[in-house]
């Protein structure tokens, strides 16, 4: 769908670095949710996840997650990276799969708070 007024401005990709795309509804809606709730935090972890979506070695806000929910699909397809996640706030979450050939980070799942699945 083609923005139109009133629709949020996204930052255009840098050179060289990876679009973040949602997957899903609800990970845009949890997104919007954290825009409001952690504004710098949330624009902090746009730029760290755009422009190195799997840092080498990870740090303490972003890295892999562990076990089941390491790996991902996204549209039928096994992307062959871990699913990897951002701590915005002390429960707020980005998980996000990346798409190494076309340079796109697909958002899994962004909240305010802590996923329950984890727990």
């Amino acid at each position: 769908m083609s923005a139109k007024r009133g629709d949020r401005a996204a930052p255009p990709r840098r050179r060289g670095g990876y679009a973040l795309r949602f997957a899903t509804n609800d990970a845009a809606k949890g997104w919007e949710e954290l825009c409001h709730q952690a504004t710098a935090n949330t624009r902090a972890a746009f730029d760290a996840i755009e422009a190195d979506p799997c840092p080498a070695p990870p740090t303490s806000r972003q890295h892999p997650l562990k076990g089941s929910l390491a790996v991902g699909v996204h549209n039928r397809e096994p992307l062959p990276q871990w699913q990897w996640q951002y701590e915005v706030t002390a429960g707020g979450r980005v998980w996000y799969l990346v798409d190494h050939e076309r340079r796109t980070c697909w958002i899994r799942h962004a909240g305010t708070g802590h996923p329950r699945i984890t727990d």
